[in-house]
């Protein structure tokens, strides 16, 4: 991110992290920083109390929180650091509007200790990194856009 990046109070009034603001910041993060996660909650404040998810189908509760890896993978190989970063975070941007925007996306590092039952990593001891501005989300929708295949975000 660049020194410009603003640190700006989170939704939930108590995590003070640095904002990333465009697609491009996020790529570079994941370059300096990674291995990164994305999380999409009411933020750090509330999470770093809790160790664990709960799978909303059965209720059952799973040994971390439930994140997603902007860590590109092999297979990908030299293709779009962005397309990438881009799709990841698409895939569950749904999230926001099924909650009724009581969610924002937030990166952190963590340990993973398992996968949830959408083979969503587990992770704890979290480490916050950043909020995701939501402007980043438009940008991340028309990246994927513009791969004018017919594919959307993972709904379950």
């Amino acid at each position: 991110m660049t020194q410009t990046t603003p640190r700006t109070p989170a939704p939930d009034g108590e995590a003070d992290l640095p904002t990333v603001a465009s697609l491009r910041e996020l790529e570079e993060l994941v370059v300096r920083r990674g291995p990164l996660y994305v999380r999409w909650s009411r933020g750090p404040a509330r999470d770093l109390g809790r160790t664990r998810s709960v799978d909303e189908l059965t209720g059952i509760p799973m040994p971390g929180l439930s994140a997603n890896p902007l860590e590109v993978e092999e297979w990908w190989g030299d293709r779009s650091l962005r397309l990438w970063v881009a799709r990841r975070l698409y895939d569950y941007c749904h999230l926001r509007r099924d909650r009724d925007g009581d969610v924002r996306p937030w990166t952190l590092r963590g340990r993973e200790v398992g996968r949830g039952p959408d083979n969503e990593p587990l992770v704890r001891d979290i480490e916050p990194v950043s909020w995701i501005d939501l402007a980043v989300m438009a940008e991340a929708e028309a990246e994927v856009a513009r791969q004018r295949r017919p594919w959307g975000p993972m709904r379950r």
